[in-house]
């Protein structure tokens, strides 16, 4: 078991769904409603009866054997697409907790979540380019290779956050993209979500930060050093200086939250100090 999580939590996360608006077309549907009629014929998975399924689909030898209703699932009913963007820059790599552990457990569990309902996987690292991906990945089973992608990954350099997602050779069709970041990126993030809104995907935008990102504390002088490029200022930190930063700080949340609410994203912004359990119910219902 990987040490992200341990096997009672994952127990706990098989009843919830990604909070999506969209209505999947062309037999992409998992769990949810698909526009699609019939089924496929290929023959995908089990999963136990809910009242509103049709009787008529239940497999009585799978009843003959464990004494519960499941029904069979096609793989029209399963493969709704769903892709996690994880920015991988140097400066996700900071901060106490660390940014790179908290949104790595967060992509964990929302995989986690979307292979237990069905739906199709794909991760990616970002930085100033696509870095790697795991593609189109189905079932629980399947959830390993989830966390040894993230074990693995590494962190470095700066962000260009449309670049890599422009890069990452995502296919059009309705889906659902999940961003996860601290959001300092070179390129544009509203060019990175026309882009993803182009190829029809419903966003989630997780803007991940370290509460010393949020609140600084620093009375002294000091020298800050660009995580990323290695660029550095002295400065002796003031009162005034840090209304200003914090001036600052609230006009990017206010900007990001006002281009999120103009193109439809789903914005949730949070705090490395939360529970993982309080991340997942601002994204999952």
């Amino acid at each position: 078991m990987s040490e992200l999580f341990d096997s009672e939590f994952l127990k706990k996360l098989q009843r919830l769904v990604i909070n999506s608006r969209i209505v999947l077309s062309e037999g992409m549907g998992g769990n949810r409603k698909s526009r699609s009629k019939g089924s496929s014929v290929e023959f995908s998975d089990y999963r136990e009866y809910a009242a509103s399924d049709d009787f008529r689909r239940v497999d009585w030898n799978a009843y003959g054997r464990f004494e519960k209703l499941y029904i069979k699932l096609f793989m029209e009913e399963r493969e709704a697409p769903v892709h996690v963007f994880l920015d991988t820059s140097k400066s996700m790599d900071w901060g106490e907790p660390n940014k790179s552990v908290a949104s790595r457990r967060l992509a964990a569990v929302l995989s986690y979540i979307s292979l237990s309902n069905y739906d199709t996987v794909s991760l990616t690292s970002i930085g100033s380019r696509m870095e790697e991906s795991k593609a189109s990945l189905r079932g629980k089973n399947s959830f390993k290779e989830v966390l040894d992608f993230l074990e693995k990954m590494e962190y470095g350099g700066p962000t260009d956050l449309y670049a890599a997602v422009r890069d990452s050779g995502l296919k059009s069709g309705r889906g659902i993209s999940i961003l996860i970041s601290d959001l300092f990126s070179q390129g544009s993030l509203e060019d990175a979500v026309k882009y993803l809104q182009f190829r029809k995907q419903e966003v989630f935008l997780c803007h991940m930060l370290a509460p010393q990102e949020v609140n600084p504390e620093i009375n002294a002088s000091l020298r800050l050093v660009d995580i990323e490029t290695g660029e550095y200022r002295d400065i002796t930190a003031t009162s005034r200086l840090v209304k200003a930063y914090k001036n600052v700080y609230h006009k990017f949340i206010a900007s990001t939250e006002a281009m999120c609410r103009r193109r439809g994203v789903n914005y949730i912004k949070m705090e490395t100090t939360m529970d993982l359990d309080q991340m997942i119910k601002m994204v999952v219902r």
